[in-house]
């Protein structure tokens, strides 16, 4: 075999095995189809009723110790050294309840986070199933998310799956909703 017979033996092997490889692809926009399940409206209206209650309580507490300090600084210098001390050791293991207080509610395993878990998560499984439906009725071997880590440079609409997602939930899509 000559050297030319090669080449085109392995360019014509190169492309067949690119064909018979090829992935079958689409999108969704998860945040587009999120504004269509009427539980995920009324779960995020919750968690941001609770998020603001307890930012009322941490800001109300610091408006507690804000007061507790003016008042030592006034006083600061008719106090004795221990009474100084005490109410030094007041303002701040006051500032430490409220701390661990806004910790416990919006840190990363705080009753926030856990709430939204407990809400969210059957409304993810939801999506994802009705996903996964999709993929498996059209045989598309991957699906992304619009609004993930992935970087679009141009995404072709024909390959958006996310009306027909929102439709696989027994809802209508309803293009308004969309960035």
């Amino acid at each position: 075999m000559s050297m030319k017979r090669i080449a085109l033996v392995i360019a014509i092997l190169t492309m067949m095995g690119s064909v018979s490889f090829a992935q079958k692809l689409a999108y969704v926009d998860s945040d587009y189809i999120m504004k269509h399940i009427p539980e995920y409206k009324s779960a995020q209206t919750q968690l941001d009723n609770l998020s603001q209650q307890w930012q009322a309580e941490v800001d109300k507490q610091y408006e507690e110790i804000e007061k507790m300090y003016q008042a030592y600084q006034s006083e600061q210098a008719q106090l004795n050294p221990d009474l100084r001390r005490r109410r030094e050791d007041e303002i701040v293991n006051k500032e430490k309840v409220v701390k661990d207080f806004q910790r416990g509610k919006f840190g990363m395993d705080g009753e926030l986070f856990k709430q939204r878990e407990n809400l969210m998560k059957p409304i993810q499984t939801r999506v994802e199933k009705a996903i996964q439906a999709i993929a498996a009725e059209q045989q598309l071997d991957f699906i992304l998310d619009k609004r993930s880590e992935v970087s679009f440079l141009y995404a072709n609409p024909k390959l958006d799956k996310s009306d027909e997602v929102i439709i696989k939930l027994g809802l209508k899509p309803n293009s308004a909703l969309s960035n």
